[in-house]
């Protein structure tokens, strides 16, 4: 399904609560053991630039739809051909020191086939230091599953498979997810070069040079 996107000014809103920065920590749900990242992002951040900071530091593609939800309600990117159900509100304009506050739970969907759903909770905020990144990957463990691997009870599967030359689809899978595939490893090195001008115009052109306007 095509991706519809259009930069869009913001709405007009209240003052924030706090310049605070939000520590995440984010954990791809019904896998075991758990895949998880630690982030710290700015506060006045969109929803729309988080999406983008949780598609690098859990190591998506952003190949599919994605949505948020908070408190009930959905956030993502609404289409104007879509004509079934209540779309989501437009996730460009909400940003996340008006959503979100230490204690706050959110759930991140990504990929509505695999269903891939993301627990994110706001562990504690800080103030926000003057010349710090607006985003940034503090910890991890594990690597993000491969696009279109079936969501999480495939993917235990997949893994079964590869580390077991007994498995009849031992070979197919092992070629499938190719010789780099590392499903114990995290770069946070690599992910924070990504990561760098996180919340900038530029940043956000070139991450969604793709999408469809």
């Amino acid at each position: 399904m095509a991706k519809k996107a259009k930069v869009v000014p913001l709405r007009a809103r209240t003052p924030p609560r706090s310049p605070a920065a939000n520590l995440l920590k984010v954990t791809l749900q019904d896998i075991r053991p758990a895949i998880w990242r630690w982030i710290r992002v700015a506060g006045d951040l969109t929803l729309r630039e988080l999406h983008h900071v949780l598609q690098i530091t859990v190591g998506w593609t952003d190949s599919h739809l994605h949505e948020f939800e908070i408190d009930g309600t959905r956030y993502g990117m609404p289409d104007p051909q879509e004509d079934i159900g209540e779309p989501p509100l437009d996730e460009q304009n909400y940003r996340l020191n008006e959503l979100l506050q230490k204690g706050s739970h959110a759930e991140y969907l990504y990929d509505f086939g695999d269903g891939w759903r993301h627990e994110t909770v706001v562990e504690d905020e800080e103030p926000a230091s003057r010349g710090a990144p607006k985003a940034e990957c503090l910890a991890g463990a594990r690597a993000c599953p491969p696009e279109d691997s079936g969501g999480p009870y495939r993917y235990k599967e997949l893994l079964k498979a590869v580390a077991d030359p007994t498995k009849k689809r031992h070979r197919e899978l092992l070629e499938w997810v190719g010789p780099q595939f590392a499903p114990e490893q995290v770069d946070l090195v690599c992910v924070n070069r990504v990561l760098r001008g996180a919340g900038s115009i530029r940043w956000r052109q070139r991450r969604e040079r793709f999408y469809s306007s």
